[in-house]
């Protein structure tokens, strides 16, 4: 187990174990943190902004949440923009709008996912408030919605929204270092919806929002396959999984009837061609975050799996509601 496994399981155990020799690097990191919040001084764009966030570290289905969002309020007639830092990648200039057609070394990868799968406007910069004001001015948004930057205070927010991994919740509760808390549990009171992505944990409540999968799609040009329709005799796969959580892919691979073998990257991997030379000649699955960076790779026999984000109605109800107290 390497040092980095190693602190992420304290992370999201019962106990920090050794990490507790921390706290006093934890107590300034708090301190930061509750300091960066007041002296901010929050820029607005003119046009309601949802910040879609977590207190965790690492993936918790933020991306799922925003495209959902996005899809809804496109629905209901809002010209909506996705605003994203876009890490991972480094454009040529800032503010940079994102196409399908971008390179992910530009945008990053999930600003590229997002853009493929929304069709709507989608603008990276480290500069968040320049982002949102690039897609008020230039393509004439009145709905922004915010992958990410929950903690990014210079960007003036109309409505906050936290997604917690329903398995992982909030961990050993600590801030950084100790545990893989941004700001402390306490910032829950203060945001306007809690979303568990997966089923209802006993340590937090708010509405829970599933990953429905669907088809399997090709990067070899082959006809999509719905999961139920993978043949039998295929169903052992090299799982392959960059992002925040790599563990819940590979479960729901397993929940889907395939018998993954798992090869974790780091979130937001750069993959080669060498990371595929598996010795055993299977089919490869991947997340559609990963794979926005692997079409040009020219891999055999590779698929990926979409998932969307399925919230309760009551959840857009009160979000609406908000939205029009505005």
């Amino acid at each position: 187990m390497g040092l980095t496994q190693a602190i992420e399981k304290r992370w999201y155990s019962n106990s920090p174990g050794c990490l507790y020799l921390l706290l006093p690097l934890e107590g300034v990191f708090r301190l930061v943190a509750k300091a960066r919040r007041k002296v901010s001084k929050a820029k607005h764009c003119g046009v309601p902004v949802i910040v879609v966030g977590n207190l965790a570290v690492g993936g918790s289905g933020k991306t799922p949440l925003v495209l959902a969002l996005a899809k809804f309020y496109s629905e209901q007639g809002y010209r909506v923009g996705i605003v994203s830092r876009g890490y991972g990648g480094k454009a040529p200039h800032y503010p940079f709008e994102v196409g399908p057609q971008t390179d992910p070394a530009q945008s990053g990868d999930e600003p590229l996912l997002m853009a493929r799968r929304s069709g709507l406007p989608v603008v990276v910069d480290p500069n968040r408030p320049a982002a949102a004001q690039y897609l008020v001015d230039h393509k004439h948004c009145n709905l922004l919605i915010s992958d990410d930057g929950l903690q990014h205070y210079r960007m003036a927010r109309d409505i906050e929204i936290v997604v917690v991994d329903a398995v992982r919740g909030l961990g050993n509760g600590h801030c950084l270092p100790v545990g893989p808390l941004r700001e402390s549990k306490a910032r829950l009171k203060g945001v306007d919806s809690v979303v568990m992505n997966g089923d209802q944990s006993t340590e937090n409540s708010g509405h829970v929002m599933q990953l429905a999968p669907s088809q399997l799609i090709s990067l070899n040009q082959q006809p999509s396959l719905e999961y139920k329709d993978w043949p039998q005799h295929r169903r052992r796969v090299h799982a392959v999984a960059g992002i925040g959580h790599p563990a819940r892919f590979f479960t729901t691979l397993r929940s889907l009837g395939f018998e993954p073998v798992e090869h974790s990257f780091d979130d937001h991997h750069r993959f080669q061609t060498g990371d595929f030379a598996f010795k055993e000649p299977l089919p490869i699955v991947m997340t559609e975050k990963d794979a926005v960076k692997c079409r040009g790779l020219a891999l055999q026999d590779a698929w990926y799996l979409p998932v969307d984000g399925i919230l309760p109605p009551l959840f857009y109800q009160q979000l609406s509601a908000t939205l029009a107290s505005l």
